[in-house]
Formats: C-alpha cells, sequence, structure tokens
C-alpha cells in the first residue's frame, strides 16, 4: 500500500492539471477565438493556480500560464516579435483587492497618496503599431506576449488608426499599443447584415473583432467596422512623455482617437469613485467594457515600481461582475409573446450573471438553436450585457451528455394548440391562433380597439390588463357583452366611466370592412393590403374561404402574405371567434367590388440592392398593384430581377441563371411611374 500523498504533492498534481486546463483555454480563446469557458470561470481558474503557486513558489516554472499572455501565433501568419513584451494586468476584484494594490503601491514609492490615470477596460483584442519616421510599417497581436501574428494589412483598413503620424515630436521608431474594438452600434448593425445574408452571427463584438483582426483576406476586415483606442507605448526610440495623461494626449495629437471617458483620480477612493461612476453607466457606454484600468500616472514613479514575470506593478484592472458565465440547460420550451412570435428559452441552472440571478436565456429563434446546436442537457456559456435579456452565447460541446437530441420547434402552440407558421421572410415562428390564444389575449384586444381598428375610446393597456387577469374578457368577442356591474368593480373605473366605455363599445360596432380586416391582427394585413382586400372580395365569405393562389389576385399580396392570410383564417378558434363578433352585431356596408388592371399578372420578380427613387416595400407594392409576384429568392421561374446600388448575391445568381436584370429606371418605366 502506497503512502499517502503530502500536501506539496497534491498541490504539485492540482497545479499541473491547472496548468493544462489553461493552456488548452488560451489556445481556445486567442489562436481559435472559440472560447468554451467564460472569462469569469477562466480568472478563477488562474487565481487558483496564483494562490497555489504563491503558498509554494517552487511550482512557478517558467512555463506557468501564469508567466504567460496568451499563445502562440497560427502558422499562417508571419511573426511579430515585441522587444518590448505586451505583459497582461494583474485583476481586482473587490474593493478590498484595490486597497491592496494601492497600499502595495505607497509601500513601495513611500508616499501617502497616488495619483491614477483610471480608464474603462475595452473588451477587444490587443494589438501593437509600429512607426518608423512616423509611418506604419507593422502590427501585431500580442500573442503570447513577445510573438505575436502579423496583421499588417488587415490593420491599414481601420480607419481610426493613422497610416502615417499627425503633428510633430514623434520619435524615429515608436510602438503604439492598444485595443481593437467594435462599438456596440456597429455590432448590432453588423449581425443584422449578416442576418440578412444568410450567414451566422457572432456571439459578442469582442470575438467579432478578434475575428475580424485575423482573417488571411484583409478586403474581409476592411468591411468590419473596426475602432482602435490606444493605451501605450511599446518600444520608443525617444522620450514622449512624462505622464500616462501627457501620453495620452500626445496620442491624440498624433491622429488617434482617444477615450472620452479618462480621468486622473486620487488614492484609492478616487479609484473607486470612477468605478462606481462608470459601472453605473456601463450599459449606455457606445462599446463593451468589462471593468477599470488603473495605472500610476507619473512614469518615473513606474520606473521604480518596475515589473513582476508577467505584469507591471503599477497598473491593475478593476472587473466588473462577469457578463457571462458557464451553467447546464435543464430544458428548453417554446415561449409564446404577445404578437404571436414563438421564441426557443432555455432553462437554466441558476447561475450570478453581472450581479444577477439567471434561470431563464433566450435562443431567438430556430435557426440560432441550430446554429448554436443547443440541447437539453447542455452546458452552455450564458451571456447578460446591461440590462439586455440573458442569451445562451455559444456550447461547450467537451461536456455534452450522451444521447442528447436536436431541439425542434413545435408544430402546434404550446398554448392554444392552433398551427405554428414560419413566413418565408421571417426567422420568427408564430402561433397563428390570435384570435384565441392566451398568450396573445392582450396584445389581440390592445389592437382591436386600437385607432385604426374598431377604435374603442377609453379602452387602454391597464384597463385591459385587468379584464384579462380577472378573466372577464378572454377573446376579443367578449368585449361586446361586457355589463356596466362588471366594469364599476374595476380599479380606477367609476360609472362615468363605464357609461362612456360601454357606449364607445356600441359605437364601434358599426365599422367599415377595411377597418375590421385591419383589426383581427393578421400578420402582415396592415391597413393598406386590408383596403385591398376589402375592395377586391367585397365581403369577408369569400375572402376567408380563398386559397393562396387566388389571393395573390389581389393588389399588393404576395405569396408570403396569401400564405399568412390564408393559415389565418383556416383556423377553427379564430373562425368562432369571428363568428361571435358578428353575433354580437358587429357590421360594415356592402363593398364595391373593384378589380384592378393587372399586366404584369404571371411574372415574378426579385428586389436586390438600394434604390433612389423609392424605398424597397414602394418597389414591391407598386410591381404587386399592377399583379406581379415578388419573391425573396431567385430561382428558374424568375422573371427579373431588379437592381439598385450595392447588391446582394441575388444579383450575381440571375447572371449565373441568364435572367432578366433591370436597373431602376426600366423598373420605374415598367410600373409607370418614369
Amino acid at each position: 500500500m502506497s503512502a499517502p500523498k503530502t500536501a506539496a504533492e497534491r498541490a504539485r498534481e492540482l497545479a499541473r492539471e491547472l496548468a493544462r486546463e489553461l493552456d488548452y483555454h488560451n489556445y481556445r480563446y486567442y489562436v481559435l477565438d472559440q472560447p468554451v469557458i467564460s472569462d469569469a470561470e477562466y480568472d478563477r481558474l488562474l487565481r487558483e493556480l496564483q494562490q497555489l503557486e504563491e503558498r509554494y513558489p517552487e511550482l512557478a516554472g517558467p512555463d506557468s500560464p501564469t508567466r504567460r499572455v496568451g499563445a502562440p501565433p497560427r502558422r499562417e501568419f508571419g511573426e511579430v516579435r515585441h522587444s518590448v513584451p505586451m505583459l497582461s494586468l494583474d485583476n481586482a476584484f473587490d474593493e478590498e483587492e484595490l486597497a491592496a494594490f494601492d497600499r502595495r503601491v505607497r509601500e513601495r514609492l513611500g508616499v501617502g497618496t497616488v495619483t491614477y490615470l483610471a480608464e474603462p477596460k475595452l473588451d477587444g483584442a490587443s494589438v501593437s503599431l509600429r512607426y518608423e519616421e512616423g509611418t506604419l510599417v507593422s502590427a501585431g497581436t500580442r500573442g503570447d506576449g513577445t510573438t505575436g501574428e502579423a496583421i499588417t494589412e488587415n490593420v491599414r483598413t481601420i480607419r481610426t488608426v493613422p497610416l502615417r503620424l499627425h503633428g510633430e515630436g514623434w520619435p524615429a521608431v515608436v510602438e503604439v499599443r492598444g485595443e481593437v474594438v467594435i462599438r456596440s452600434a456597429d455590432f448590432e448593425r453588423l449581425n443584422a447584415e449578416r442576418l440578412d445574408r444568410g450567414e451566422s452571427v457572432f456571439a459578442n463584438p469582442r470575438n467579432a473583432a478578434a475575428g475580424s483582426l485575423r482573417q488571411l483576406d484583409s478586403k474581409v476586415t476592411a468591411g468590419r467596422p473596426l475602432t482602435f483606442f490606444p493605451w501605450g507605448l511599446g518600444e520608443c526610440s525617444g522620450a514622449v512623455a512624462d505622464s500616462q495623461w501627457a501620453l495620452l494626449e500626445r496620442l491624440r495629437a498624433w491622429g488617434f482617437l482617444v477615450s472620452a471617458e479618462l480621468r486622473r483620480v486620487e488614492g484609492a477612493e478616487g479609484c473607486l469613485a470612477y468605478y462606481r461612476e462608470l459601472g453605473g453607466r456601463r450599459a449606455a457606454l457606445p462599446y463593451e467594457i468589462d471593468g477599470v484600468v488603473y495605472k500610476v500616472d507619473d512614469f518615473a514613479a513606474r520606473e521604480r515600481l518596475g515589473y513582476t514575470s508577467r505584469a507591471p506593478r503599477w497598473a491593475v484592472a478593476h472587473k466588473f461582475p462577469a457578463h457571462e458565465e458557464t451553467t447546464r440547460v435543464l430544458g428548453i420550451e417554446a415561449s409564446v409573446g404577445r404578437t404571436g412570435v414563438i421564441t426557443p428559452v432555455a432553462n437554466l441552472e441558476p447561475v450570478q450573471v453581472g450581479g444577477v440571478t439567471v434561470s431563464r436565456a433566450t435562443l431567438h429563434n430556430q435557426d440560432e438553436v441550430e446554429r448554436k446546436d443547443v440541447r437539453e442537457g447542455d452546458t452552455v456559456i450564458v451571456r447578460r450585457a446591461g440590462d439586455v435579456i440573458p442569451e445562451v452565447v455559444g456550447v461547450v460541446r467537451e461536456k455534452r451528455p450522451a444521447g442528447t437530441k436536436p431541439w425542434v420547434m413545435p408544430d402546434a402552440c404550446p398554448v392554444c394548440g392552433s398551427e405554428v407558421l414560419r413566413l418565408e421572410n421571417e426567422a420568427a415562428h408564430r402561433c397563428i391562433g390570435g384570435l384565441f390564444c392566451a398568450a396573445q389575449r392582450t396584445g389581440a384586444i390592445l389592437h382591436f380597439a386600437s385607432r385604426h381598428a374598431l377604435d374603442i375610446d377609453g379602452l387602454g393597456e391597464k384597463l385591459v390588463t385587468q379584464l384579462v387577469e380577472r378573466e372577464l374578457v378572454q377573446t376579443v368577442a367578449d368585449l361586446f357583452s361586457l355589463t356596466r356591474e362588471q366594469l364599476i368593480g374595476l380599479d380606477r373605473m367609476g360609472e362615468k366611466s363605464a357609461d362612456n366605455l360601454l357606449a364607445s363599445l356600441g359605437r364601434s360596432r358599426d365599422t367599415t370592412l377595411p377597418r375590421f380586416l385591419y383589426a383581427l391582427g393578421i400578420s402582415q394585413v396592415g391597413e393598406v393590403t386590408a383596403a385591398q382586400l376589402a375592395a377586391h372580395y367585397g365581403e369577408l365569405a369569400p375572402l376567408m374561404e380563398a386559397d393562396e393562389e387566388s389571393l395573390q389576385a389581389v393588389p399588393d399580396v404576395g405569396p408570403v402574405v396569401a400564405q399568412s392570410i390564408c393559415h389565418f383564417f383556416r383556423q377553427p378558434h379564430n373562425r368562432e371567434v369571428i363568428e361571435r363578433l358578428v353575433e354580437a352585431g358587429v357590421h360594415w356596408p356592402p363593398v364595391e367590388v373593384t378589380r384592378a388592371e393587372t399586366p404584369l399578372k404571371g411574372n415574378t420578380y426579385v428586389i436586390t440592392g438600394t434604390l433612389e427613387s423609392m424605398s424597397r416595400d414602394e418597389a414591391r407594392q407598386a410591381l404587386q398593384a399592377l399583379g406581379a409576384k415578388v419573391s425573396g429568392s431567385v430561382s428558374k421561374k424568375t422573371t427579373a430581377v431588379v437592381v439598385g446600388a450595392d447588391p446582394g448575391s441575388k444579383y450575381d445568381k440571375a447572371r449565373e441563371l441568364g435572367i432578366e436584370i433591370l436597373d431602376e429606371a426600366a423598373l420605374l418605366r415598367l410600373v409607370g411611374k418614369d
């Protein structure tokens, strides 16, 4: 029987295991841009290893992850050597750790108070830009701190990076270091454009920035909205400034975009005041940050403080509560919103994310579930930014249990059992039982009563909420059976208010067919389409029986709108509510049937690019008014493709298939607007 292991032996084994795990996650994060754990979990692993090495200094070998910053560069890129290493920063996770940092700085300097330069800790990708005689000659990633990847051509595409330094006073050689980020608004726009093109979206701005910098084709990088913010210098052949504040002012003069959030603060209390103030504005900032960095402002003091093997002693990163954490998916459910959109929602093992307990996270839609391949039982990374609903960023595939199955959107609404439909031009699935579904009840009533629908004065959201919560109204038809006694029993509803509402309900019974059709809340049917349907069919009954093909003879009705109308009237519960509305006395005068000329009937058009004289939606309506179909995809059945500025892949496919191409002038002649 072997002797039990000593504490030192157990510590050595744990340190070895932690080192292996951290090296793996370094590689995933810095090389592949595919992290499988949250930043908070990585920080915990690193701190655990640091604490072990503090207790057992002999464990801190030269290859320890605590001595490294990143990982070796990818072989596809050339290498950039950092003569002045790009070190990482030590972290402070609470006020005590910040106070301890400040105390160490003061004791080493022998002073009572220290002036710090406080700045946001940007959540992006660190790069180093080398200028010789004022001209940008090379750029590299942080890499492992000593050797990075050469990304010069990609960095040249970033408009906030001067290709030549402005002004004067720059040394013959100077390396400007900073962070490349994608601003929040640019990130949302980038992902929206990718969705429009059918491409996968980026998980977060940091991944998008890092991936954009490390493209083998710099044209791809040029198309990404990257922004560079400088935070310091590397190699420098001459003196530039005597403080961090003066340095950043000099960099501003040289043509760099410097953060507007820089502050000089005094001591630990000044640091904490800045941390709280910036944290309170975190969600409103134009870019994502994960903390605050404090740097001793005076460069002479920095020289006295020096460095450890991995970080300067004169700076520290004060982290905000993590925006990402790792947890497990207990189940996935289809959640029905008030407009009928069905969203896959992950029920999670509760976890603290950004100081808030999270037990549910959105998966957006079926496409995103499939793209991320999220399954029940998976270990996932959950992200929460500001007040945004938490979302699942990705799956830790290595921890997936055996036997898991892909999640599929149900065919029937989990609330009312009506059909679930996904229209051709939408990513969302919808419950079609809008007049009956309990999940849509409040929204359906408010729409039914709105000014352009049945215009029921006095039926606001607070009152509708009470009517629904007390189960006095289950469908819009129940509105017409409300009594004076029921209304008076509601909060803030006196006799006069009740009488006024009943009178308004009585007046609303006398309506028009276009208003009634609009009031039904059929997806894709607005006021204009409702009027076109009424003019084409004249009455409700033939419209309810129309099939998708005949519906497309109506101006402004294409395949998608026809599909939505047809499926809505196919639901038995919707028809039942409509019948009850008619029985309750809702009526309208006859509509004179008109049949517009349809010279383009049987033709199918596709629109791509930006038009100058009209929007794409207006162009679609003009073509449909002449009987044409307007499709979202190009096929052999397409008659012609209308091409505006900056067309997408539809233009290329049309050329491949030999389909006629129409410019904007030809379109205007076609629809009689030239």
